[in-house]
């Protein structure tokens, strides 16, 4: 159902003052965008969840997966590139952790708004 909103003159050009004003610049919203990207696919997903607060090595992950170790290697290397997971080499072995407390904070909020918006 659409509803018409009726703006005064002046309430119309402060809606639109206040929009310009917070809207980022063109490279916040390009470099959010590839977040959102990198979280569309729903193995990324399940591979942040399967790290969850630990360091996990590929091998862990795709057993958990029920994937190749090369699969994922793949799916991680995009997170990788979103600033989404951080690596760390021991030896041949490459460990994978979340980047920072802000990816788990975001699949939390997000999973809270799927939760209430149903």
């Amino acid at each position: 159902m659409d509803r018409k909103i009726n703006h005064s003159k002046e309430e119309h050009e402060k809606v639109i003052k206040k929009a310009y004003a917070q809207m980022p610049d063109n490279k916040p919203i390009d470099d959010l965008s590839e977040i959102f990207k990198a979280l569309s696919d729903p193995t990324r997903l399940r591979i942040l969840y399967a790290i969850g607060d630990e360091e996990v090595c590929v091998c862990c992950i795709s057993e958990v997966l029920g994937m190749s170790m090369s699969a994922v290697s793949h799916q991680l290397k995009t997170l990788k590139q979103a600033h989404l997971v951080k690596a760390r080499r021991d030896g041949r072995n490459i460990h994978y952790s979340l980047d920072d407390l802000h990816v788990r904070s975001m699949l939390d909020i997000m999973s809270e708004h799927m939760r209430e918006s149903r």
